[in-house]
């Protein structure tokens, strides 16, 4: 159930895990996620619903890399979230149900993502973070409020093809350079 609602987005998934994971279900599970979203420093982050639909999950940029830093840490979460696809047989001797993950930048050779999540509700806009391998370094990238489905791809290929044209040496730090093509965005 993780895999399927991690890498392929799954709603009703992250539902049943939410129902199922803590006895004292939904509500436990949501007080468990906010418990370490304050473990991990995500002071300005706010979860009120397993699957991400409800327009009461908040986040930040900020607080989102705390969340994909946390993530890389989680051998499971990483090969969960860099996976392909996967197929599953929940029914035993039934049909077999293939899942693809919804970021389409894991299927590319041209691209080493370690960590990856998708999401999409009216309110927040199409989102993507990730933690990939871009020139030789480690980068996670948080990207938010997208209108367009495969805006947060693009705009992710536009980020590495800079960022590889612009190469820096270790310890330069990349930030707030949404839409910016600007070498000040180095720290």
């Amino acid at each position: 159930m993780m895999a399927v609602a991690l890498m392929s987005s799954d709603n009703r998934a992250a539902a049943a895990l939410g129902r199922t994971a803590f006895p004292g279900g939904t509500q436990e599970f949501v007080a468990a996620m906010n418990r370490e979203a304050a473990r991990l420093g995500m002071t300005n982050s706010q979860f009120a619903d397993p699957t991400g639909l409800d327009a009461g999950n908040v986040s930040t940029a900020a607080d989102l890399i705390k969340l994909v830093r946390a993530a890389a840490r989680e051998p499971l979460i990483r090969g969960i979230t860099s996976t392909r696809e996967m197929q599953v047989q929940p029914y035993g001797d039934g049909g077999t149900l293939e899942y693809r993950n919804t970021n389409p930048l894991v299927k590319r050779d041209d691209w080493r993502i370690k960590v990856s999540k998708t999401g999409y509700i009216h309110e927040a806009g199409r989102c993507l973070v990730m933690r990939t391998e871009v020139a030789g370094h480690e980068l996670d990238i948080v990207l938010l409020g997208a209108q367009g489905k495969l805006t947060p791809v693009g705009d992710s290929n536009r980020l590495r093809d800079w960022l590889e044209a612009n190469p820096r040496t270790p310890g330069e730090h990349l930030h707030s350079c949404a839409g910016v093509s600007d070498p000040n965005c180095w720290e």
